[in-house]
């Protein structure tokens, strides 16, 4: 019966999603937070530390995923 409850509720959240209500810019950090249960700010962080690394290669990226998955 519990089965019959959970139909109309959506799709389930298994994959990521974008989380534009926790998220900074466009919620792409917080929502591979969320698809990883690791805290948002280490995701912001480690994309800062990627940004200076590769001397801005990841903001094409982070601004594709945006446009992507969502």
């Amino acid at each position: 019966m519990s089965n019959l409850s959970n139909r109309n509720s959506g799709p389930p959240q298994d994959g990521f999603r974008l989380d534009k209500s926790n998220g900074k810019v466009f919620g792409v950090c917080s929502g591979i937070a969320n698809s990883t249960d690791i805290d948002a700010t280490w995701i912001r962080l480690g994309l800062v530390i990627a940004t200076l690394a590769l001397t801005g290669l990841t903001i094409p990226v982070y601004i594709a995923v945006a446009l992507i998955a969502d």
